[in-house]
């Protein structure tokens, strides 16, 4: 990319606004080397990197860049074995520690939100703690180096300031003495060349031994080093020197390990470089409230509410743009001052900066594309000093872009043909578009030639476009109107202006009648396109309304979908909270059954057995009928006594024992009696032949009964479903007093045998358990027997 073009667009100034956003000079560096690129591949690397930057900036509020210096020229110092003084070796030291933060920041960010092209900057990122660990332990954040740097520097330090203040001890001594006190220009200790000494009135030099070391500017006052403290002051000296000595050794040995590792720290740097590089290009992209836009190296160019980015964003005008699909060339015509060459400089600008990895101040869904060369004659550079009028410099710089070009480049041209005879640069300048144009090039020229109109409504590939142009405000609005050629408006405004209507009818006279019908065709199609406008825009205005209603419907659906599950969810838990207490009932009932029938060897009473089925009717989870009015009493069937019946309520089969009343009947169910109401009854079979009536027994036995099985099938069901029904086919088993069960589990997976075997281990009243032998079932079937 030549440098011309990027002074003609302007592009430096946006390079100046992008090092602005940089944190650090290392970023500022990249990004005032930054650099089009016409690799297709290459700009889409850059434009996700910068994409990612900004999902953090957007997220994160940017990355953390603190103490982070440009420490290149002090790696290679200490490459080349010069000794780094205490602040270099701070500022190295929080280097490192700047990009470790920055790593971690970053991975943090990558568990969350995948940021992969940064990540991958991070790997030249090395950790470094051998470098900058060494480093603090000797340097204060002031880049003092501490005492405890090195046992000997701790020494020297400590005998340096015991003489220091000896020194003044001395001095103090002296200075408060009422004879020396008058001899004195101020009662006060200084230095001068490192060495303590007071002020000392000259007249009273001779009465002062020791060494002169300055004197003021008046020559009133001596700065004496009396002879008390001489030695002291020398002792003093050799000690700073041992102490300076000491601080030399420990920078050379932290130099020394800045050496050893200046090649991983500067691939370091490097790395943080382009991370400040890359998050500067995310920030300017927050200042111009730009998007990402779509690449492609087809020539295809759609810009959607561009903005130049230099101008105001209250002062300028969207630009929408189309180029390379079903035309090539565009030809733009209008008045003066009405955006021309805005719109030239703006999408060339775009281009640009979409070619340097850039986000662009446009609508989403904008398109860009890749070109090998963008070229523009832009502006008037006439040359006093060359003797080159308007039009010669204009052809020179057109000259130099068709030796130039390629179908890959972008051309921008601004007054084609302006500055000689219009008949004459009307002709060559459809003569150099033709040229371009045969060659493939993508171009917008800029033209005030009515010819160049008929030319691009005649060609195919090139389409006519227009500055828009307020008749009634006679000013421009500054909109790209394209398919639609610019008109002449000299007459309307003549006339708005006052000018007399014979001479605006004179003038229209002289204009040939192919001239009128043309610009009554560029009105027509002016009113055609206001009209499609309005409609457009209402027909957006409905489809934003219908989007909202869209949106509303899909969040109260959201929001009812919700409130469905947070009711499923309590509802389940409530009942699996009522099954678990009827199910902790239920054991204490049948535990209590287990403890009667040992106690009473035989029969349990029935007083005992009705008040165990009570408390296991009161175990039952209460459960809410979805509406109150919808519950209709079951109609009472008429049962007799011996009917075979079942009960609803309990879903378990019994036989009628006797009728109590017209509402009641006693019904048998396996050991227990128990009273129902007829309504809870449902007829089974009827009973046999009426048998004389026999005497009921208060007590019942713990009889085997015919509804009670020695087996239980249990295939199909999962394990909880098969350890609930055995326990409870155990408890029946147990209390009918069987000796031996059979279990049936089937093959299977051996999921549910499992489980079960694990179940029969842990129950009190298994004697013992065996896998079927054969023509038992074999490992179908468990045998299990009671105690």
């Amino acid at each position: 990319m030549n440098t011309k073009i990027l002074h003609t667009l302007e592009f430096g100034k946006i390079i100046r606004r992008l090092a602005n956003h940089a944190e650090t000079s290392l970023g500022k560096a990249q990004a005032e080397a930054l650099h089009p690129s016409s690799d297709l591949e290459t700009v889409k690397l850059l434009l996700r990197a910068t994409d990612e930057a900004a999902k953090v900036d957007r997220l994160k509020g940017g990355a953390p860049f603190g103490g982070i210096r440009d420490i290149r020229p002090s790696l290679q110092r200490a490459r080349i074995g010069g000794m780094l003084n205490a602040a270099e070796l701070l500022d190295i030291a929080n280097t490192t520690f700047g990009g470790r933060r920055l790593k971690r920041f970053l991975l943090a960010v990558h568990e969350s939100d995948p940021i992969a092209s940064l990540v991958a900057v991070t790997e030249t990122i090395a950790d470094h703690t051998e470098v900058d660990q060494p480093i603090k332990a000797c340097i204060d954040d002031q880049a003092d180096v501490m005492d405890s740097a090195s046992p000997e520097l701790a020494r020297v330090r400590v005998e340096l300031r015991t003489s220091e203040s000896r020194a003044r001890d001395k001095l103090e001594q002296m200075i408060r003495t009422s004879s020396i006190q008058k001899m004195l220009q101020d009662s006060l200790i200084t230095i001068r060349n490192d060495r303590y000494v007071i002020p000392v009135k000259s007249e009273y030099r001779s009465h002062f031994g020791g060494i002169i070391h300055d004197q003021s500017a008046s020559g009133a006052t001596l700065f004496i080093e009396p002879e008390a403290v001489v030695t002291l002051n020398n002792k003093l000296r050799e000690l700073k020197m041992k102490e300076e000595k000491e601080i030399e050794k420990i920078l050379l040995r932290l130099t020394s390990i800045v050496a050893e590792h200046h090649e991983m720290l500067g691939y370091s740097v490097e790395g943080i470089a382009e991370l400040d590089f890359v998050f500067a290009k995310a920030g300017l992209a927050r200042e111009l409230k730009a998007t990402l836009p779509m690449m492609n190296d087809r020539g295809f160019l759609k810009i959607k509410k561009g903005r130049h980015p230099l101008i105001a964003p209250e002062a300028v005008v969207p630009l929408d743009i189309e180029l390379g699909n079903q035309f090539t060339t565009i030809i733009v015509t209008g008045p003066n001052t009405g955006g021309k060459t805005v719109s030239l400089k703006t999408t060339g600008l775009l281009s640009l900066m979409a070619m340097s990895g850039l986000f662009i101040p446009a609508e989403d869904g904008s398109q860009l594309c890749v070109f090998d060369a963008i070229y523009a004659d832009i502006g008037d550079e006439q040359s006093i000093e060359q003797n080159l009028s308007t039009f010669s410099s204009h052809l020179t710089n057109i000259i130099s872009i068709l030796k130039g070009m390629t179908p890959k480049s972008l051309v921008l041209l601004d007054e084609l043909g302006a500055g000689t005879d219009p008949s004459e640069g009307s002709a060559l300048a459809i003569a150099i578009l033709e040229e371009i144009h045969r060659l493939g090039c993508r171009t917008i020229a800029t033209t005030h030639y009515s010819e160049l109109k008929a030319y691009a409504f005649e060609r195919k590939g090139i389409i006519n476009a227009s500055m828009e142009f307020n008749v009634q405000t006679l000013s421009p609005t500054y909109r790209l109107l394209v398919g639609v050629p610019g008109r002449s408006n000299a007459f309307a405004i003549a006339e708005r202006l006052g000018l007399p209507r014979r001479i605006i009818d004179t003038a229209r006279g002289q204009v040939g009648e192919d001239d009128l019908r043309v610009e009554s065709m560029i009105a027509s199609l002016e009113a055609n396109r206001a009209t499609a406008e309005a409609e457009r825009r209402n027909a957006e205005q409905q489809r934003a309304e219908i989007e909202a209603v869209k949106r509303q419907l899909e969040d109260e659906q959201r929001r009812f979908r919700e409130q469905r599950d947070k009711l499923l969810v309590r509802a389940e838990q409530e009942a699996r909270d009522a099954v678990a207490k009827a199910r902790a009932e239920a054991d204490e009932v049948i535990r209590e059954l287990r403890r009667l029938a040992l106690e009473e060897r035989g029969a349990v009473k029935e007083h005992k057995l009705i008040d165990a089925k009570r408390r296991l009717d009161q175990a039952a989870p209460e459960l809410r009928a979805k509406d109150p009015q919808s519950a209709v009493k079951r109609k009472a069937e008429r049962v007799e006594a011996g009917d075979e019946v079942r009960v609803v309520h309990l879903n378990q089969k019994g036989h009628v024992v006797e009728l109590i009343n017209d509402k009641e009947a006693m019904v048998q169910l396996g050991i227990m009696k128990v009273k129902v109401r007829h309504d809870q009854l449902e007829k089974l079979k009827s009973a046999p032949a009426a048998k004389p009536q026999q005497q009921v027994s208060a007590t019942v036995k713990r009889t085997r009964d015919e509804n009670v099985r020695t087996e239980l099938d249990l295939r199909g069901a999962n394990l909880e479903e098969a350890i609930m029904e055995t326990d409870r086919f155990l408890d029946e088993s147990f209390l009918n007093g069987f000796g031996q069960v059979y279990v049936i589990h089937g093959k299977g997976t051996g999921v549910l045998r499992t489980g079960l075997t694990e179940y029969f281990r842990k129950h009190k009243h298994i004697k013992s358990f065996r896998l079927g032998n054969y023509g038992e079932g074999g490992v179908g079937v468990t045998v299990v027997e009671l105690k």
